[in-house]
């Protein structure tokens, strides 16, 4: 059982309907190592290779060997802006397909459909790609083509959607569920007559392995046509986490932040423009964080006349902050935010209207008056009227439905799980939890953030999945 069908929960999904990669014949890649041991094993998948030594000496933009392995075997040099083709072929072996069901709350794409469609990604569009289905290729035949290398969202969700019924995987997603418990139970007097529900049309998942004393019991219910919840429970030996980041936003912890002008997501900002409740004669809206949702909010705003006052903790040129990692060439829009809120400080009048920029200050509290006090790092505070707060400060997981909320689960025992600081604590080559055999986690959860890296964890689990199903060939 997955729990989330965004890019991760399809790309496994996709991997364990026996769909098998091998090493295409004849193929050349880039790096001339991994070419070498491509080729002493041709004939064996990569799914039953050692996935370890594979991706010995890789290097890249993940800490993930197995994400850098996946990606580099279907885009070989994309980070030089090279196009070598994919040196991976696939083969649908039927008699190796794993029984599973994805459990999702929304249509396959998972948080792809809760994000404005006009938002344009910060990858480049290919790399938003599943396997075997270039994301370049969807799109050509809806005749569009990439802006600036880049994709919008509502493309990317459509893509995640078009994937699932291109390739057969449907059968195996149940969508508008909301799974509330997970936890792990004894395997004796659980009948086959238990598990029903969400597999009426899948092959039993329910054949146990005999040596199986303990299983896991996932609770939650169906959101019916009629809008009913409808409860269910199923058994698995296995549970993979797929869920992501982008359930619950970080809250500041400030007096007065519960207060209805407060909001914690940009669809706020939108809704508020949309019915007219904010425009150009309004008091600014309040922008708080220095991330790319935030810097989103803020070209959203730009846009439509309304006055901002940015407020972050970090200092301008502070190497960590996002825009610095950022080429200037490719992300022309958030450099452009970047340069506003280097010129633009309440100190200093610069040339854009309607925008005001207060780095290293926080917020003290928000009044029941819509006004707002801030501090500077110097103790000195300040105080604005504005029409409306948007804390974009980045999301946490939420692990409600495990036991401790899957805190014992984290590298750090003592904190909660986070995708940057805090990830589950995951074997390297396999992604099962290191605290919970039978468990993994994947994507976000796991310190994966970008799509294209996500889909090695994929990989990884098929991998292992596959070992434990005894489906490998001799």
């Amino acid at each position: 059982v997955f729990l989330g069908n965004g890019p991760s929960g399809i790309c496994l999904s996709y991997l364990l309907s026996g769909y098998i990669p091998y090493f295409k014949r004849d193929s050349l890649h880039p790096h001339p190592i991994l070419q070498r041991k491509l080729e002493e094993a041709p004939d064996v998948s990569i799914l039953d290779q050692d996935l370890e030594y594979l991706s010995e000496g890789l290097e890249g933009r993940s800490h993930s060997p197995v994400a850098l392995l996946f990606d580099t075997l279907q885009r070989p040099d994309t980070d030089f802006g090279g196009t070598a083709e994919c040196v991976l072929t696939w083969w649908h072996e039927t008699d190796r397909a794993v029984p599973h069901l994805v459990l999702g709350r929304n249509a396959p794409g998972g948080a792809w459909h809760s994000i404005e469609g006009s938002m344009v990604t910060l990858s480049r569009g290919e790399w938003m790609g599943l396997p075997d289905l270039p994301f370049k290729d969807w799109l050509k035949q809806k005749r569009r083509g990439l802006r600036n290398n880049r994709a919008t969202a509502e493309d990317i969700a459509q893509y995640y959607q078009h994937y699932v019924m291109r390739k057969g995987l449907q059968k195996n997603f149940r969508c508008g569920t909301v799974v509330t418990s997970v936890r792990k139970v004894s395997a004796e007097g659980i009948s086959n007559h238990t598990q029903k529900d969400l597999q009426e049309n899948s092959d039993s998942l329910w054949n146990f392995n005999d040596k199986s004393t303990e299983v896991f019991q996932v609770d939650g219910f169906f959101k019916t046509v009629k809008g009913d919840k409808e409860p269910f429970s199923i058994y698995a030996e296995n549970v993979v986490l797929a869920t992501g980041t982008y359930d619950r936003p970080t809250w500041l912890g400030v007096k007065g932040e519960n207060l209805s002008y407060v909001h914690h997501q940009l669809s706020a900002l939108e809704e508020a423009v949309k019915n007219n409740s904010i425009g150009i004669m309004s008091d600014p809206v309040l922008i708080v964080g220095a991330g790319l949702t935030a810097a989103d909010a803020i070209l959203f705003a730009h846009h439509c006349n309304i006055p901002v006052i940015h407020v972050f903790r970090r200092r301008v040129t502070d190497p960590g902050l996002i825009f610095n990692q950022l080429p200037k060439m490719m992300y022309p829009e958030y450099h452009k935010v970047h340069q506003m809120m280097k010129e633009q400080s309440a100190a200093c009048a610069g040339p854009y209207e309607r925008y005001v920029s207060l780095p290293e200050h926080h917020v003290l509290s928000f009044g029941k008056d819509k006004k707002c006090i801030f501090q500077d790092k110097n103790g000195y505070q300040k105080v604005y009227k504005i029409s409306m707060a948007l804390v974009l400060t980045g999301s946490n997981p939420n692990l409600s439905f495990l036991p401790n909320n899957g805190i014992d689960l984290a590298m750090d025992s003592d904190q909660p799980v986070n995708p940057k600081r805090n990830p589950i604590d995951v074997d390297p080559f396999t992604y099962e939890c290191t605290q919970e055999k039978g468990l993994y986690a994947l994507g976000p959860l796991a310190g994966d953030n970008f799509v294209r890296f996500v889909q090695g964890g994929a990989l990884a689990v098929a991998s292992a999945l596959l070992k434990k199903a005894n489906k490998n060939p001799p």
